[in-house]
Protein backbone atom coordinates (compact mmCIF):
# COMPACT_ATOMS: atom_id res chain seq x y z
CA UNK A 1 0.00 0.00 0.00
CA UNK A 2 1.77 3.62 -1.29
CA UNK A 3 1.87 5.94 1.44
CA UNK A 4 1.27 8.76 -1.05
CA UNK A 5 -0.59 8.50 -4.41
CA UNK A 6 -2.23 10.72 -6.87
CA UNK A 7 -5.95 11.74 -6.77
CA UNK A 8 -8.59 13.02 -9.19
CA UNK A 9 -10.32 15.96 -7.94
CA UNK A 10 -13.90 17.20 -8.96
CA UNK A 11 -14.23 20.57 -10.57
CA UNK A 12 -17.06 22.97 -9.99
CA UNK A 13 -18.67 25.13 -12.81
CA UNK A 14 -20.63 28.00 -10.93
CA UNK A 15 -22.09 31.22 -12.46
CA UNK A 16 -19.29 33.58 -10.81
CA UNK A 17 -16.15 31.60 -12.10
CA UNK A 18 -13.78 32.42 -14.92
CA UNK A 19 -14.34 31.71 -18.19
CA UNK A 20 -12.28 28.99 -19.99
CA UNK A 21 -8.47 29.12 -20.01
CA UNK A 22 -8.59 32.37 -17.76
CA UNK A 23 -9.49 30.04 -14.56
CA UNK A 24 -7.09 28.31 -12.54
CA UNK A 25 -9.34 25.46 -11.85
CA UNK A 26 -9.32 24.83 -15.54
CA UNK A 27 -5.71 25.09 -16.18
CA UNK A 28 -4.93 22.61 -13.60
CA UNK A 29 -7.40 20.49 -15.01
CA UNK A 30 -6.15 21.10 -18.33
CA UNK A 31 -2.63 20.33 -17.19
CA UNK A 32 -2.67 17.35 -15.39
CA UNK A 33 -5.43 15.93 -17.67
CA UNK A 34 -8.15 14.86 -15.43
CA UNK A 35 -9.77 11.79 -16.51
CA UNK A 36 -13.17 12.91 -17.96
CA UNK A 37 -11.91 16.28 -18.14
CA UNK A 38 -12.76 18.18 -21.86
CA UNK A 39 -12.44 22.25 -21.81
CA UNK A 40 -15.05 24.24 -22.37
CA UNK A 41 -13.87 27.79 -23.62
CA UNK A 42 -17.18 29.51 -22.79
CA UNK A 43 -18.23 27.65 -19.18
CA UNK A 44 -17.20 29.16 -16.06
CA UNK A 45 -14.88 27.36 -13.98
CA UNK A 46 -15.09 27.74 -10.33
CA UNK A 47 -13.93 25.38 -8.23
CA UNK A 48 -11.46 22.39 -7.88
CA UNK A 49 -12.51 19.96 -4.74
CA UNK A 50 -10.08 18.15 -3.23
CA UNK A 51 -11.43 15.77 -0.40
CA UNK A 52 -13.73 13.84 0.90
CA UNK A 53 -17.12 15.54 0.70
CA UNK A 54 -20.26 13.91 -0.56
CA UNK A 55 -20.54 17.14 -3.21
CA UNK A 56 -17.45 16.35 -4.61
CA UNK A 57 -15.73 13.34 -3.76
CA UNK A 58 -11.86 12.84 -5.10
CA UNK A 59 -11.01 9.67 -6.44
CA UNK A 60 -7.91 7.58 -6.77
CA UNK A 61 -6.18 8.26 -10.01
CA UNK A 62 -5.19 4.18 -10.54
CA UNK A 63 -8.45 2.69 -9.60
CA UNK A 64 -11.19 5.52 -9.41
CA UNK A 65 -12.50 4.29 -6.22
CA UNK A 66 -13.37 7.33 -3.94
CA UNK A 67 -10.73 8.40 -1.55
CA UNK A 68 -13.56 8.16 1.41
CA UNK A 69 -13.98 4.75 0.67
CA UNK A 70 -10.02 3.89 0.45
CA UNK A 71 -9.47 5.84 3.65
CA UNK A 72 -12.22 4.08 5.55
CA UNK A 73 -10.30 0.70 4.13
CA UNK A 74 -6.96 1.58 5.44
CA UNK A 75 -7.16 4.05 8.55
CA UNK A 76 -3.81 4.09 8.86
CA UNK A 77 -3.47 6.47 6.40
CA UNK A 78 -5.16 9.07 8.25
CA UNK A 79 -3.67 8.03 11.67
CA UNK A 80 -5.37 7.02 15.33
CA UNK A 81 -5.24 10.52 16.95
CA UNK A 82 -6.79 12.06 14.20
CA UNK A 83 -9.52 9.54 13.93
CA UNK A 84 -10.33 9.56 17.36
CA UNK A 85 -10.06 13.56 17.75
CA UNK A 86 -12.49 13.89 14.38
CA UNK A 87 -14.38 11.15 15.33
CA UNK A 88 -17.76 12.70 14.93
CA UNK A 89 -17.06 14.38 11.80
CA UNK A 90 -16.84 10.87 10.54
CA UNK A 91 -12.82 10.44 10.21
CA UNK A 92 -13.45 6.71 11.52
CA UNK A 93 -15.51 6.02 8.14
CA UNK A 94 -12.72 7.55 6.44
CA UNK A 95 -13.70 11.31 5.95
CA UNK A 96 -11.05 14.37 6.03
CA UNK A 97 -12.34 16.57 8.62
CA UNK A 98 -11.14 19.19 6.15
CA UNK A 99 -11.84 20.32 2.47
CA UNK A 100 -8.83 22.11 0.22
CA UNK A 101 -10.23 23.79 -2.31
CA UNK A 102 -8.71 25.74 -5.86
CA UNK A 103 -11.65 29.05 -6.59
CA UNK A 104 -11.44 31.30 -9.87
CA UNK A 105 -13.55 34.18 -9.21
CA UNK A 106 -15.13 36.35 -12.19
CA UNK A 107 -18.15 37.79 -10.58
CA UNK A 108 -18.33 38.35 -6.73
CA UNK A 109 -19.36 35.93 -4.30
CA UNK A 110 -22.83 36.35 -2.22
CA UNK A 111 -22.85 38.13 0.86
CA UNK A 112 -22.34 35.09 2.87
CA UNK A 113 -21.43 33.71 6.92
CA UNK A 114 -20.77 29.96 7.87
CA UNK A 115 -22.37 28.66 10.67
CA UNK A 116 -20.54 27.41 14.39
CA UNK A 117 -21.12 23.50 14.75
CA UNK A 118 -24.35 24.23 17.01
CA UNK A 119 -26.11 26.25 14.74
CA UNK A 120 -25.26 23.90 11.79
CA UNK A 121 -27.07 21.01 13.47
CA UNK A 122 -29.68 23.22 14.14
CA UNK A 123 -30.47 23.89 10.37
CA UNK A 124 -29.33 21.00 9.25
CA UNK A 125 -32.14 19.56 11.24
CA UNK A 126 -34.37 22.41 10.35
CA UNK A 127 -33.66 22.72 6.52
CA UNK A 128 -31.65 19.28 5.36
CA UNK A 129 -32.41 20.44 1.77
CA UNK A 130 -30.51 23.86 2.21
CA UNK A 131 -27.96 23.19 4.76
CA UNK A 132 -26.77 19.44 3.75
CA UNK A 133 -24.70 18.69 6.86
CA UNK A 134 -24.51 19.49 10.45
CA UNK A 135 -20.71 20.50 10.44
CA UNK A 136 -19.40 24.35 11.10
CA UNK A 137 -17.13 25.99 8.26
CA UNK A 138 -14.84 28.45 9.62
CA UNK A 139 -12.23 29.00 6.16
CA UNK A 140 -8.88 30.21 5.33
CA UNK A 141 -8.12 31.91 1.75
CA UNK A 142 -4.85 32.37 0.03
CA UNK A 143 -3.93 34.60 -2.56
CA UNK A 144 -2.85 32.69 -5.68
CA UNK A 145 -3.15 36.09 -8.26
CA UNK A 146 -4.47 39.48 -6.91
CA UNK A 147 -7.55 38.95 -5.03
CA UNK A 148 -9.90 40.97 -3.18
CA UNK A 149 -12.41 40.00 -0.60
CA UNK A 150 -14.92 42.03 1.20
CA UNK A 151 -14.36 40.05 5.15
CA UNK A 152 -15.80 41.06 8.84
CA UNK A 153 -17.11 44.64 9.84
CA UNK A 154 -15.58 47.83 9.16
CA UNK A 155 -14.63 49.66 12.44
CA UNK A 156 -17.39 51.38 13.50
CA UNK A 157 -16.25 55.13 12.85
CA UNK A 158 -15.77 54.45 9.31
CA UNK A 159 -19.31 52.91 9.51
CA UNK A 160 -20.06 55.98 11.10
CA UNK A 161 -18.62 58.26 8.70
CA UNK A 162 -20.32 56.62 6.01
CA UNK A 163 -23.50 56.93 7.42
CA UNK A 164 -22.68 61.24 7.52
CA UNK A 165 -21.50 61.18 3.86
CA UNK A 166 -23.24 58.73 2.22
CA UNK A 167 -27.26 59.93 2.37
CA UNK A 168 -28.35 56.84 0.29
CA UNK A 169 -26.96 54.61 2.31
CA UNK A 170 -28.00 56.27 5.73
CA UNK A 171 -31.97 56.57 4.10
CA UNK A 172 -31.86 52.63 4.42
CA UNK A 173 -31.96 53.00 8.49
CA UNK A 174 -34.77 54.45 10.64
CA UNK A 175 -33.43 57.31 12.37
CA UNK A 176 -33.42 56.46 15.49
CA UNK A 177 -30.98 53.14 14.63
CA UNK A 178 -28.62 55.61 12.63
CA UNK A 179 -28.61 57.90 15.91
CA UNK A 180 -28.12 54.74 18.63
CA UNK A 181 -25.24 53.97 16.21
CA UNK A 182 -23.47 57.51 15.57
CA UNK A 183 -23.77 57.87 19.40
CA UNK A 184 -21.86 54.42 20.33
CA UNK A 185 -19.05 54.37 16.93
CA UNK A 186 -16.94 56.15 18.95
CA UNK A 187 -16.83 53.58 21.65
CA UNK A 188 -13.24 52.79 23.54
CA UNK A 189 -14.80 49.09 23.24
CA UNK A 190 -16.39 48.18 19.66
CA UNK A 191 -17.17 44.86 20.88
CA UNK A 192 -19.27 45.50 23.87
CA UNK A 193 -22.41 44.27 23.96
CA UNK A 194 -24.12 47.63 23.36
CA UNK A 195 -21.78 48.28 20.14
CA UNK A 196 -22.63 44.87 18.89
CA UNK A 197 -26.39 45.58 19.69
CA UNK A 198 -26.16 48.97 17.84
CA UNK A 199 -24.28 47.28 15.07
CA UNK A 200 -26.96 44.33 14.14
CA UNK A 201 -29.87 46.92 14.69
CA UNK A 202 -28.05 48.62 11.55
CA UNK A 203 -26.95 45.49 9.52
CA UNK A 204 -30.71 44.08 9.96
CA UNK A 205 -32.05 47.46 8.65
CA UNK A 206 -30.23 47.15 5.52
CA UNK A 207 -30.95 43.84 5.10
CA UNK A 208 -34.27 44.03 5.30
CA UNK A 209 -34.85 47.29 3.93
CA UNK A 210 -37.99 46.89 0.98
CA UNK A 211 -37.03 47.01 -2.37
CA UNK A 212 -39.42 50.10 -2.86
CA UNK A 213 -36.77 51.84 -0.75
CA UNK A 214 -33.28 50.71 -1.76
CA UNK A 215 -33.52 50.02 -5.37
CA UNK A 216 -34.35 53.90 -5.83
CA UNK A 217 -31.26 54.86 -3.57
CA UNK A 218 -29.00 52.22 -4.94
CA UNK A 219 -29.70 54.17 -8.62
CA UNK A 220 -29.09 57.23 -7.23
CA UNK A 221 -26.12 56.64 -5.72
CA UNK A 222 -24.53 55.00 -8.97
CA UNK A 223 -25.31 57.84 -10.78
CA UNK A 224 -23.73 59.93 -8.73
CA UNK A 225 -20.79 57.95 -8.85
CA UNK A 226 -20.84 57.91 -12.43
CA UNK A 227 -20.71 61.74 -12.40
CA UNK A 228 -17.87 61.57 -10.65
CA UNK A 229 -19.75 63.42 -7.73
CA UNK A 230 -18.36 61.15 -4.82
CA UNK A 231 -17.26 62.62 -1.51
CA UNK A 232 -13.74 62.28 -0.28
CA UNK A 233 -14.98 59.60 2.09
CA UNK A 234 -16.27 57.75 -0.61
CA UNK A 235 -13.92 57.25 -2.63
CA UNK A 236 -12.57 53.95 -0.92
CA UNK A 237 -15.92 52.01 -1.69
CA UNK A 238 -16.52 54.10 -5.52
CA UNK A 239 -15.13 51.17 -7.95
CA UNK A 240 -16.19 48.57 -5.32
CA UNK A 241 -19.83 50.07 -5.65
CA UNK A 242 -20.00 49.85 -9.25
CA UNK A 243 -18.22 47.04 -9.68
CA UNK A 244 -21.12 44.99 -7.37
CA UNK A 245 -24.26 46.91 -9.06
CA UNK A 246 -22.68 45.96 -12.38
CA UNK A 247 -22.68 42.47 -11.93
CA UNK A 248 -26.09 42.36 -9.31
CA UNK A 249 -27.77 45.55 -10.50
CA UNK A 250 -30.68 46.58 -7.70
CA UNK A 251 -29.44 43.99 -5.00
CA UNK A 252 -29.24 45.20 -1.15
CA UNK A 253 -25.80 43.42 -0.76
CA UNK A 254 -24.00 45.98 -2.83
CA UNK A 255 -24.66 48.36 0.10
CA UNK A 256 -22.61 46.05 2.44
CA UNK A 257 -19.46 48.12 0.73
CA UNK A 258 -20.16 50.38 3.96
CA UNK A 259 -20.20 48.00 5.99
CA UNK A 260 -17.93 45.30 5.68
CA UNK A 261 -13.67 45.72 5.36
CA UNK A 262 -12.51 45.77 1.84
CA UNK A 263 -9.10 44.19 1.25
CA UNK A 264 -6.76 43.71 -1.39
CA UNK A 265 -4.33 40.91 -1.21
CA UNK A 266 -1.36 40.13 -3.35
CA UNK A 267 -0.01 36.08 -3.69
CA UNK A 268 0.85 34.33 -0.91
CA UNK A 269 -1.21 36.53 1.55
CA UNK A 270 -4.24 35.17 3.41
CA UNK A 271 -7.18 35.66 5.66
CA UNK A 272 -8.96 33.40 8.05
CA UNK A 273 -13.18 33.62 8.12
CA UNK A 274 -14.19 31.66 11.68
CA UNK A 275 -17.78 31.12 11.94
CA UNK A 276 -20.33 33.81 12.26
CA UNK A 277 -18.17 36.23 10.11
CA UNK A 278 -19.74 37.96 7.28
CA UNK A 279 -17.89 38.19 3.75
CA UNK A 280 -17.88 37.92 0.07
CA UNK A 281 -15.01 37.09 -1.89
CA UNK A 282 -14.45 39.44 -5.20
CA UNK A 283 -12.32 38.70 -7.36
CA UNK A 284 -9.05 36.65 -8.37
CA UNK A 285 -7.89 32.94 -7.64
CA UNK A 286 -7.04 31.62 -4.25
CA UNK A 287 -6.56 28.31 -2.78
CA UNK A 288 -9.09 27.54 0.04
CA UNK A 289 -9.37 25.17 2.91
CA UNK A 290 -12.18 24.58 5.10
CA UNK A 291 -13.87 22.64 7.82
CA UNK A 292 -15.50 19.47 5.71
CA UNK A 293 -18.95 21.60 5.38
CA UNK A 294 -20.64 23.22 2.41
CA UNK A 295 -23.16 24.80 4.42
CA UNK A 296 -23.51 28.84 3.59
CA UNK A 297 -26.20 31.20 4.70
CA UNK A 298 -26.30 34.08 2.07
CA UNK A 299 -28.26 37.39 2.10
CA UNK A 300 -27.15 39.52 -1.04
CA UNK A 301 -25.02 39.55 -4.18
CA UNK A 302 -26.81 35.55 -5.09
CA UNK A 303 -29.86 34.81 -7.01
CA UNK A 304 -29.61 31.71 -4.78
CA UNK A 305 -32.07 30.83 -1.65
CA UNK A 306 -31.76 33.92 0.54
CA UNK A 307 -31.63 33.37 4.19
CA UNK A 308 -31.59 36.82 6.19
CA UNK A 309 -32.81 35.91 9.86
CA UNK A 310 -30.43 33.52 10.30
CA UNK A 311 -27.29 35.45 9.24
CA UNK A 312 -28.75 38.41 10.76
CA UNK A 313 -28.59 36.23 14.10
CA UNK A 314 -25.93 34.27 13.65
CA UNK A 315 -22.89 36.76 12.83
CA UNK A 316 -20.74 37.63 16.04
CA UNK A 317 -20.72 41.86 15.00
CA UNK A 318 -16.99 42.23 16.23
CA UNK A 319 -16.16 45.18 14.43
CA UNK A 320 -12.46 45.54 13.66
CA UNK A 321 -9.85 46.41 11.07
CA UNK A 322 -9.51 44.05 7.97
CA UNK A 323 -6.27 43.18 9.54
CA UNK A 324 -7.85 40.85 12.62
CA UNK A 325 -8.42 38.35 9.72
CA UNK A 326 -5.00 38.64 8.09
CA UNK A 327 -2.78 34.67 8.48
CA UNK A 328 0.67 35.70 8.95
CA UNK A 329 2.72 32.60 8.01
CA UNK A 330 5.24 30.76 9.92
CA UNK A 331 8.15 28.55 9.37
CA UNK A 332 7.73 25.19 9.42
CA UNK A 333 10.19 22.94 10.80
CA UNK A 334 13.17 25.24 9.92
CA UNK A 335 12.45 24.40 6.24
CA UNK A 336 13.98 27.32 4.03
CA UNK A 337 11.14 27.69 1.14
CA UNK A 338 8.09 26.28 2.98
CA UNK A 339 6.29 28.73 5.00
CA UNK A 340 2.86 27.08 7.10
CA UNK A 341 -0.07 28.96 7.74
CA UNK A 342 -1.61 28.17 10.77
CA UNK A 343 -5.59 29.43 11.60
CA UNK A 344 -7.25 29.19 14.98
CA UNK A 345 -9.15 26.09 14.74
CA UNK A 346 -7.93 22.33 14.42
CA UNK A 347 -9.42 21.15 11.40
CA UNK A 348 -6.41 22.45 8.86
CA UNK A 349 -3.34 23.99 8.65
CA UNK A 350 -1.66 24.78 4.77
CA UNK A 351 2.17 24.75 3.52
CA UNK A 352 3.29 26.98 1.00
CA UNK A 353 6.12 25.56 -0.70
CA UNK A 354 8.24 27.56 -3.63
CA UNK A 355 11.15 25.06 -4.70
CA UNK A 356 13.59 26.92 -6.50
CA UNK A 357 15.00 24.90 -9.37
CA UNK A 358 17.25 21.69 -8.79
CA UNK A 359 16.76 21.95 -4.97
CA UNK A 360 15.26 19.69 -2.61
CA UNK A 361 13.25 20.27 0.50
CA UNK A 362 12.29 17.50 3.16
CA UNK A 363 8.59 17.59 4.65
CA UNK A 364 9.19 15.70 8.43
CA UNK A 365 6.24 13.49 8.68
CA UNK A 366 3.10 14.87 9.73
CA UNK A 367 1.02 13.02 12.54
CA UNK A 368 -2.21 12.90 10.49
CA UNK A 369 -3.65 12.76 6.21
CA UNK A 370 -2.62 15.95 3.69
CA UNK A 371 -3.46 16.79 0.39
CA UNK A 372 -1.20 18.82 -2.14
CA UNK A 373 -1.52 19.85 -5.31
CA UNK A 374 0.79 21.27 -7.85
CA UNK A 375 0.36 25.19 -8.35
CA UNK A 376 3.62 25.56 -10.55
CA UNK A 377 6.65 23.53 -12.39
CA UNK A 378 7.60 20.17 -12.26
CA UNK A 379 9.50 17.77 -9.81
CA UNK A 380 9.04 14.63 -7.74
CA UNK A 381 7.98 13.57 -4.58
CA UNK A 382 10.02 10.72 -2.99
CA UNK A 383 8.81 8.84 -0.07
CA UNK A 384 9.95 5.83 2.20
CA UNK A 385 12.04 3.23 0.92
CA UNK A 386 13.38 5.16 -2.58
CA UNK A 387 9.58 5.35 -3.55
CA UNK A 388 8.73 8.39 -6.12
CA UNK A 389 6.62 9.80 -8.70
CA UNK A 390 6.85 13.09 -10.95
CA UNK A 391 4.53 15.58 -10.28
CA UNK A 392 3.45 18.90 -13.18
CA UNK A 393 1.00 21.60 -12.54
CA UNK A 394 -2.41 20.61 -11.69
CA UNK A 395 -1.59 17.14 -10.41
CA UNK A 396 -3.41 16.00 -6.58
CA UNK A 397 -1.27 13.55 -4.19
CA UNK A 398 -2.51 12.54 -1.03
CA UNK A 399 -0.11 12.00 1.66
CA UNK A 400 -0.76 9.28 4.46
CA UNK A 401 -0.28 9.77 8.21
CA UNK A 402 3.72 9.75 9.41
CA UNK A 403 4.96 9.85 6.04
CA UNK A 404 8.14 11.97 5.18
CA UNK A 405 8.01 13.90 1.77
CA UNK A 406 10.80 15.11 -0.20
CA UNK A 407 10.12 17.20 -2.90
CA UNK A 408 12.47 17.82 -5.66
CA UNK A 409 12.78 20.81 -8.44
CA UNK A 410 13.02 19.99 -12.36
CA UNK A 411 12.62 22.61 -15.08
CA UNK A 412 12.64 25.52 -13.19
CA UNK A 413 10.28 26.56 -9.76
CA UNK A 414 8.31 24.32 -8.33
CA UNK A 415 5.18 25.57 -6.68
CA UNK A 416 2.79 23.35 -4.09
CA UNK A 417 0.20 24.09 -1.64
CA UNK A 418 -0.28 21.21 0.77
CA UNK A 419 -2.98 21.39 3.48
CA UNK A 420 -3.01 19.09 6.67
CA UNK A 421 -4.52 18.48 10.29
CA UNK A 422 -3.08 16.75 13.01
CA UNK A 423 -4.43 15.81 16.30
Amino acid sequence: MAKVFKIVPTTQKYDWGKIGLSSKVAQYASASKIPGFTLDENAPYAELWMGTHVSGPSRLLDSNETLKDYLASHPELIGDKVIERFRDAGAAEGNLPFLFKVLAIEKALSIQTHPDKKMAEALHKEKPDVYKDANHKPEMALALTPFTAMCGFLPLPQIAAYLSSTPQFAALIPSAIVGRFVAIASSSDPTGPTEKAALRDLFSAVMTAEPSTFQPQLEALVKRYDSGQEKEVERAVKDLVLRLHSQFPGDIGVFCAFILNYVEMNPGDAIFLAAGEPHAYVSGDIIECMATSDNVIRAGLTPKLRDIPNLVSGLTYAAADATKHLVKPSAFDSVAHTTLYDPPIPEFSVLRVVLPAGTTETHPPVDGPSIAIVTGGRGVFAWGQGEKVAVSEGDVLFVGAGSEVKLTSEDGQLAVYRAFVEA
